[in-house]
């Protein structure tokens, strides 16, 4: 790539990246403004318990990496897994697409520290997947609290056992597809020819992005890789761990806000709407899963007893801040990256 052009591409991407947040403060102002309102009636210094909880949940990502890469021969140093942890937030809330946007960009930077595009993209789907799994043991603690208050109803039930099943279907799909040369090779082919079928739609000149002879070669180094972490399991112990420390530090963040505003509600209740908000998150079309997130969140709250008008102004507010928290860090840290050793990365 020349250099006029991948000066083209930094400003093309800084803009949509600037403009992609600027859409995410114009949709939140409304609840920017609520937030202001009743700064005055919260506990600021537990509220400021959000920003230990996540610095908590980066160093909990910046150490699954290391673990993840560890295993592959591959060592990586703290801060860098960290600074990229933070940047990968960034990405993922930014720019909504199930993931798929932080796959890419993580195999991107990867290759700054010398990781082929699929052992990133391996460690990525480990990730994603521990994430859900680990977050079963949070969930069946969850019920298991509400069931102590005596709020477990047909509805909590029917969410938790569907947010289960998905969690272990999805999972088995994934190691089904993974486990087999043909069956990956297969797989993502066709969802390859999908991404430049949409992409040639929009660029006539382009029939072919992506390489479908180099594709399938990443693929298969996808699978060889994958047969690392199958031979000793002992491997992904770690990786497990942490991932289970990052979902309980953005609980407990959640939970901040509610001891911040002097009601220390039902933990469960907390841990289940967390659960449902994150699933649905996935599919939202808006940048950080906006007003699908909110709206589920506190569906779930009320209906495992935390009225309307407590569960509502503090999820927004728990949405602003955070998202401030994450956010503002990781555009510094992403624009940097972008004009920096990422920008000239061949």
């Amino acid at each position: 790539m020349s250099e006029q052009k991948k000066a083209k591409w930094r400003i093309y991407l800084t803009i949509f990246t600037f403009a992609a947040l600027i859409a995410l403060v114009y949709k939140l102002r409304a609840q920017i403004v609520d937030v202001l309102n009743n700064l005055r009636h919260i506990h600021s210094a537990i509220l400021l318990l959000i920003i230990p909880f996540e610095v908590i949940n980066y160093h909990a990502y910046a150490e699954l990496y290391k673990s993840l890469f560890a295993t592959f021969g591959r060592k990586v140093k703290y801060w860098p897994m960290y600074r990229l942890a933070v940047e990968l937030n960034f990405v993922n809330q930014i720019l909504p697409s199930g993931g798929v946007s932080g796959i890419s960009y993580f195999g991107l930077r990867a290759k700054t520290f010398d990781i082929s595009t699929p052992i990133a993209t391996l460690a990525q789907f480990i990730k994603m997947m521990f994430l859900y799994l680990s977050f079963l043991p949070l969930l069946i603690l969850g019920l298991f609290f509400l069931a102590i208050k005596g709020h477990v109803n047909n509805l909590v039930i029917m969410v938790a056992t569907l947010i289960i099943t998905l969690v272990i279907v999805g999972t088995l799909l994934v190691i089904y597809i993974i486990g087999s040369r043909s069956r990956i090779n297969t797989f993502l082919t066709l969802l390859t020819k999908i991404v430049n079928g949409v992409i040639h739609a929009v660029r006539p000149h382009h029939p072919e992005t992506i390489n479908i002879i180099r594709a399938q070669a990443a693929f298969d180094e996808l699978h060889d890789n994958y047969q690392i972490f199958k031979k000793d399991l002992t491997n992904l112990k770690k990786p497990f761990l942490y991932t289970m420390l990052a979902n309980a530090t953005e609980i407990g963040a959640l939970y901040s806000v509610y001891l911040a505003f002097g009601h220390p509600v039902n933990l469960g209740a907390v841990i289940l709407a967390y659960a449902v908000a994150n699933f649905a998150g996935l599919v939202s079309v808006l940048p950080a899963g906006i007003g699908i997130y909110e709206g589920l969140m506190t569906a779930v709250l009320v209906a495992t007893g935390i009225p309307a008008q407590l569960s509502i102004p503090v999820t927004l507010t728990y949405r602003v801040i955070a998202l401030f928290i994450q956010l503002t860090p990781g555009f510094i840290l992403y624009q940097k990256t972008l004009h920096g050793s990422l920008a000239t990365k061949k």
